[in-house]
């Protein structure tokens, strides 16, 4: 048996507090909330006037019993800021991000108390993103203005985009706490991708199977096409005049839920970061993820490839990215409400007699994989719904190469472990000296090198966020003080003994952390993992983003990042103990030469508040500039008198200080 060492148990709260913030990191959802269901709003104006009415009427029966909370309009285009109920518009943007399956949705938005929180939310949002720009980066741009004007579109675009990232900061934390599990819901797998192309040749059919097939990893195409085909289904069933009134409702309110289910992920198909490829690790996912979201993406669709298109993605949606995804709802809309009044569309739609009256209750957050169908989907294209689906699918985007030849170029988030150097050079203002009778001010300058290993999570719900965990081994050199010693010869000396705290070097170490409510928390509370893992990893995301007490939120803007970070980090000096230090202190009693003291102290420094201007990241590798705000105190021990013989022993104060340190930091991820 092996026996737990003392590393071993120092290890284990921060491997947890990784783990769990690891757990947290992988919100990479498509489409916002107000952007889905702006799309949706648009694909039911579209309607034509048969169709609108039968969505009307289908509305109006699922809403019998719950009119209080299912709006009286389907796709209210006049819905503003704190929405006092639910329409069916607003399902596509509940779906996925704020519920598991159409039954959960359907349970969430008749019973629950914090989705009309989220609904407001949302409509804020879409407000905030509404008043900023979608502008292509300077690098897509061709100057014609010379450098001048180069660079005032280089600050236009980075205030737009700051300006977007602490907007959807904002309201990420706000979702957080209104929705506990909505940074965590889809960490399992990667529903809301498109299912990477394994080479060129798969043809949409081939496609098809290879999307939806038993055991095929979850994806956007497949979770659409699964629950469309159960809206059908129900929608079938209201074509049989048996059905009582009350059986009717239930069956209109299943057959919208499921549709709306669907579409959530039909949506997330026009999304280009979903276009792009979902393999890779959580870090090259999300980087890819939120690199072809701002910056767009050229495509073209199974059917047409002799012409492309180029989509935006998430919180970027212009209107005819919203037109595109509209027009491909619409569609999927018109043939369930098709086959809810037998309407034909040019094909028949097979009978499913025995389908339940209820919802869907498949999870898509409990599993990663499609169980079997059946023979509903066939194969090479030929299944029963073969004909209704290929009218969707066959113009929907066709996704990006799986790893090899030919693949998008992948971009990496700062998400994952790292290994690191870091250099910093401070400057700070002591209160005095050691000797208590020392009362002059000074300044110390200080070197400090380092190596550093962690969790990267500055990302953990957006950009914006900072779930870093790390810890640095390094050395440490301090200069002498600017002020002398006080009341003793040896300040004439001159040099370093002169000073009242001399030149010294110690080691030094440094650890960050998130933390929930208090510093540190996150790592006594590591054991809550084991058995309250949902509960804890809630609690790791919300550290990550400012803490419960949201004081310690990023805040982007057009010239860099500003945070609080109090709390967060800490750095430990020990000097003295790779060699003596020594100062001067005032003989006792006086009148005499002074006293030559020996001494350990340790320094402690408390990072306040953090500017990082500049950051550059390539696929594996980031550098990146910090400006920290910082307090120290230093605490001395074991002092002794070395000279002259027999003077009398002498205790030494803790000395504080304040200053500014500028920090070089390198990470190679692996």
């Amino acid at each position: 048996m092996r026996m737990t060492s003392k590393s071993d148990l120092l290890l284990w709260p921060t491997t947890l507090l990784a783990l769990a913030l690891c757990g947290g990191s992988n919100r990479v959802f498509a489409w916002t909330y107000p952007e889905h269901r702006d799309i949706a709003v648009l694909a039911v104006g579209g309607l034509d006037t048969q169709k609108q009415a039968t969505f009307d009427r289908l509305w109006q029966e699922a809403r019998k019993g719950d009119e209080r909370r299912l709006c009286a309009r389907g796709a209210d285009t006049d819905q503003g800021l704190a929405p006092k109920c639910i329409d069916w518009a607003a399902l596509s943007g509940i779906a996925g991000d704020h519920s598991c399956s159409s039954r959960k949705m359907l349970e969430t938005v008749l019973e629950s108390d914090w989705i009309l929180v989220v609904a407001d939310i949302a409509a804020q949002l879409k407000t905030d993103l509404a008043r900023i720009p979608i502008t292509a980066t300077p690098e897509q741009t061709e100057h014609e203005g010379g450098k001048v004007a180069a660079a005032r579109e280089r600050l236009a675009s980075k205030k737009y985009r700051a300006e977007r990232v602490n907007a959807l900061r904002t309201a990420d934390i706000r979702l957080q706490r209104a929705d506990p599990g909505y940074a965590i819901r889809a960490d399992a797998n990667l529903a809301h991708f498109l299912l990477a192309r394994p080479d060129t040749r798969l043809d949409p059919y081939e496609y098809g199977i290879l999307a939806l097939k038993p055991g095929a990893k979850l994806n956007a195409g497949g979770v659409y096409v699964w629950f469309h085909i159960s809206a059908l289904q129900k929608a079938s069933r209201l074509t049989d005049n048996r059905l009582s009134a009350t059986a009717r409702a239930e069956v209109a309110r299943a057959a919208l839920f499921d549709e709306a289910f669907a579409l959530h992920f039909l949506e997330d198909i026009y999304a280009s970061g979903h276009v792009a490829g979902s393999w890779g690790d959580v870090s090259q996912r999300k980087g890819t993820h939120d690199f072809y979201n701002q910056n767009g993406l050229e495509v073209f669709t199974w059917k047409g490839r002799d012409h492309t298109i180029v989509l935006m993605g998430d919180a970027h949606m212009r209107p005819q990215d919203a037109a595109l995804a509209a027009s491909a709802v619409r569609k999927s809309l018109a043939q369930v409400l098709d086959a809810a009044t037998g309407r034909s569309r040019g094909y028949i739609l097979p009978p499913a007699p025995d389908t339940p009256l209820v919802a869907d209750e498949f999870d898509i957050c409990s599993t990663t994989i499609f169980p079997d169908r059946g023979a509903e989907l066939g194969s090479r294209g030929k299944g029963k719904y073969a004909a209704i689906l290929n009218e969707i699918t066959l113009y929907t985007p066709v996704p990006g190469l799986g790893p090899g030849l030919g693949a998008l170029p992948r971009s990496r988030s700062e998400v994952g472990t790292f290994i690191g150097l870091a250099g910093a050079i401070d400057a700070r203002y002591i209160d005095g000296g050691f000797v208590p009778s020392q009362n002059g001010g000074g300044w110390i300058g200080g070197l400090d090198i380092g190596f550093r290993a962690g969790l990267g999570l500055e990302g953990a719900m957006g950009s914006s966020g900072d779930g870093l965990v790390f810890g640095q081994i390094g050395l440490r050199a301090n200069t002498p003080s600017s002020n002398d010693a006080e009341e003793t010869a040896l300040e004439n000396l001159g040099g370093s003994l002169s000073a009242a705290i001399p030149a010294r070097a110690g080691v030094s170490a440094r650890l960050r952390a998130p933390f929930y409510l208090a510093p540190w928390d996150l790592l006594f509370l590591s054991p809550m993992y084991l058995f309250d893992r949902e509960r804890y990893m809630q609690m790791a995301v919300t550290a990550a983003n400012g803490g419960l007490i949201p004081w310690q939120q990023g805040w982007a803007t057009r010239y860099g990042r500003f945070q609080f970070v109090l709390g967060r980090e800490l750095g430990v000096t020990l000097f003295g103990i790779l060699g003596g230090t020594q100062l001067a202190a005032p003989s006792r009693p006086p009148g005499g030469q002074g006293r030559v003291v020996d001494y350990k102290s340790v320094f402690l420094d408390l990072p306040i508040f953090e500017y990082r201007p500049y950051r550059s990241f390539s696929s594996n590798q980031s550098s990146s500039v910090i400006f920290q705000l910082f307090a120290g105190v230093d605490f001395p021990y074991d002092e002794s008198v070395r000279s002259p013989e027999g003077a009398p022993p002498i205790d030494l104060d803790p000395v504080y200080s304040i200053g500014i340190r500028l920090v070089f930091d390198w990470r190679y991820y692996y």
